[in-house]
């Protein structure tokens, strides 16, 4: 098991958001973390357009891109297999409608016995004052329930997930600024990764399977590291 970030915490100060309120555009990214599916070309469509207003080649499992900035309203998200023509039925589709100052994620996904999906996601750009916010995305087809324990607190007052099955997605939770260890424990697996979070800031951690066992990714290191906040960016570093 793999335990990764998908997004590395950027500081943004919290009434930075409101001048973005009113904005005309918004930020979507794409990946692809189902463990069924094999590499795709995603392509991102306005509604009723038939040229992409961007494309994303050769996207494997446990990658996610950058951020790209488009103007507010309906888009048409179509993943294909990789290599195949722009012509050719999508694997997977889905719909997102961008209002202005927000960001989406459009993952595939597996939940277990299930086939993949794509699930748009309501990215999060404001925290508490002071504070971090922290989602899990379990992205592991091998483990059925994975506890994912923020050091931060002992026992089941850390844990931000439980009993999380395989494709889904955890409400944010609210961290204390500083460095702690996160660990996913799964019915056969388990991994840990030491993380510091600045106040102010908003992460997306990924469970994912790894090719060769037990594995930790570190953030430094990591080519799915983004920042979570698509109006920063630096590299990919606590």
């Amino acid at each position: 098991m793999l335990l990764a970030f998908l997004a590395l915490l950027i500081g943004i100060p919290v009434t930075a958001s409101a001048s973005y309120a009113a904005a005309s555009s918004g930020w979507i990214r794409v990946g692809n973390l189902s463990a069924t599916t094999s590499a795709v070309d995603i392509y991102v469509y306005s509604s009723g357009d038939s040229s992409p207003r961007f494309v994303v080649s050769d996207v494997t499992y446990g990658t996610v891109s950058a951020y790209k900035s488009v103007s507010v309203g309906g888009y048409s998200i179509k993943m294909r297999a990789a290599g195949s023509a722009a012509s050719s039925r999508p694997v997977l589709a889905a719909d997102v409608t961008v209002q202005g100052g927000k960001a989406y994620t459009a993952v595939a996904l597996s939940a277990k016995g299930q086939a993949a999906q794509v699930k748009i996601l309501n990215d999060q750009l404001t925290t508490p004052a002071g504070k971090s916010l922290v989602r899990v995305i379990q992205a592991s087809g091998k483990q059925d329930a994975v506890k994912f324990h923020c050091s931060c607190a002992p026992g089941a007052a850390g844990n931000i997930v439980s009993k999380a099955p395989p494709g889904s997605v955890s409400s944010y939770a609210a961290i204390p600024a500083g460095t702690w260890t996160m660990s996913a424990t799964g019915s056969s697996g388990q991994a840990s990764l030491p993380v510091t979070l600045a106040g102010n800031t908003v992460h997306t951690e990924v469970v994912l399977d790894g090719s060769s066992g037990l594995e930790n990714c570190q953030p430094d290191q990591c080519r799915r590291c983004r920042p979570d906040d698509p109006r920063r960016s630096r590299p990919c570093r606590p």
